[in-house]
């Protein structure tokens, strides 16, 4: 049997068992209460079935072992310890993920079992040894070096996929397409023999592809049932292991392999650019507020896109084709031999393009935010501060105020310009807890109290 034929059986296995599987899993979920409840921060409105890890890894495990009597794949297990160590940290992670599911595993705790999960691979080969740097040399990673960065790799790549898995079908949909384009460049480098036969990186990612597509249907809006964290952990450290031996191992130069300033670790980076920039967004927006990394909000790019007034479904398409549209990028110059050049203006492109779309949004929230926590003290203060003498309301010292305006719980002595923004900031967060006008504008002259017109 040849390896295109090879591949294709693995395929076929792995996503005709996945999809088996699938409702399986569900009937026992839905069953013994494995299930994930509707609340304030998720957007499923119905009890859903939430170990659809456990499917995925039944496809996998189904496609691994079919690979195993192929004779296509002797090179890969044989002599090698690597198969044994991607089974093994794929078990760790999909156990970890849905205890976390079912029990809600503390933060640290699921970053221990991903850290656990990682050297698992690590130990057992699944590594990466050499580090290409843009503008320089390629590095020789001593082991040290190799152990931490392919720890770092697999953690930020199981975690950026994790975040990423909140709205039906997204996740499943942007790895899919991500693992396709990766199995695809595999194939390229192949056929250039610039990757030996027995590496294991492009088996991986079929696999995955065979894992994604198999459980999309039941997981595509309205879900039947989610991957939860066990299957997004899974995805994200198994992408993670094929990028590794496939990005990090050295070989010759070749036109795809030097894509995007000679780091061929950045085509990985690019395929799944849709949930690296939301996690490295989530990090930023997270530590500037102060709060903690792992803290939960709805601020995501889904979040974002479905509160510009895209649904959840045309949500989802969008954040596929940006994923297919980066991985456009890799593809066309490792095929065609042209369009390096373009690859970077093209990002910028995209960029931009997302701040265009996107900065309305964010900061339409943050002054919403602010404006609440003005209201908020104002309105704190109020209550604190004596009616008729003196007060330090918002940290302005007022006089008394006539009583119509006094009854309006709003000062009326002369302000200055930045009490009055103040004032204004107050009167629009009333506003909208309270759906009606406040009595007076924000330069204290009396207006009429009537509903707020809807929209």
């Amino acid at each position: 049997m040849s390896r295109a034929a090879s591949f294709a059986v693995v395929l076929a296995v792995c996503l005709g068992t996945t999809f088996a599987l699938t409702p399986l899993v569900r009937m026992l979920a839905l069953r013994f209460g494995a299930v994930q409840e509707p609340d304030e921060r998720r957007v499923h409105e119905k009890t859903t079935a939430v170990i659809g890890g456990v499917a995925m890894f039944g496809g996998f495990l189904a496609g691994f072992v079919t690979a195993s009597r192929l004779d296509a794949f002797n090179e890969v297990f044989s002599g090698s310890n690597e198969p044994k160590g991607v089974l093994l940290a794929a078990f760790i992670i999909v156990v970890i993920g849905h205890v976390d599911d079912l029990k809600d595993v503390s933060a640290p705790a699921k970053l221990a079992g991903t850290v656990l999960a990682a050297s698992a691979l690590v130990l057992f080969g699944v590594s990466m040894i050499e580090l290409r740097v843009p503008f320089y040399n390629s590095v020789q990673l001593s082991p040290d070096l190799t152990f931490l960065l392919s720890v770092l790799w697999v953690v930020a790549m199981a975690h950026a996929i994790n975040l990423i898995d909140g709205l039906d079908g997204l996740a499943a949909g942007i790895v899919g397409i991500a693992a396709t384009v990766f199995f695809l460049y595999t194939v390229r480098l192949s056929d250039q023999g610039l990757l030996d036969a027995g590496n294991i990186g492009p088996l991986i990612a079929l696999l995955v592809v065979g894992m994604c597509v198999g459980f999309l249907p039941w997981n595509a809006h309205p879900a039947k049932i989610f991957m939860g964290d066990g299957g997004a952990l899974l995805l994200g450290v198994l992408m993670a292991a094929s990028t590794m031996v496939v990005g990090g191992r050295p070989r010759q130069d070749f036109n795809g392999q030097v894509f995007f300033f000679y780091a061929p670790l950045v085509i990985p980076i690019l395929v799944l650019g849709v949930p690296i920039f939301d996690t490295g967004f989530a990090i930023i927006r997270r530590a500037v507020k102060r709060s903690g990394v792992a803290t939960a909000d709805k601020e995501h790019l889904h979040h974002r896109l479905m509160r510009l007034g895209h649904g959840h479904r045309r949500t989802v398409f969008i954040l596929w084709a940006w994923t297919a549209l980066l991985s456009g990028f890799v593809l066309y110059p490792v095929y065609t031999g042209k369009g390096d050049a373009s690859v970077p203006l093209g990002l910028v492109g995209l960029a931009l393009l997302l701040y265009s779309v996107l900065h309305p949004s964010w900061r339409k929230g943050r002054e919403v935010e602010v404006e609440v926590e003005v209201g908020a003290e104002v309105s704190a203060a109020n209550g604190d501060a004596a009616v008729g003498g003196v007060g330090t309301a918002s940290g302005i010292e007022t006089t008394s105020a006539p009583p119509l305006l006094t009854a309006a719980g709003i000062d009326a002595a002369p302000v200055d310009g930045r009490e009055i923004r103040k004032k204004a900031a107050r009167q629009r967060a009333e506003r909208r807890a309270t759906g009606q006008m406040p009595a007076v504008d924000p330069r204290g002259k009396p207006r009429p109290n009537r509903p707020r017109r809807p929209r």
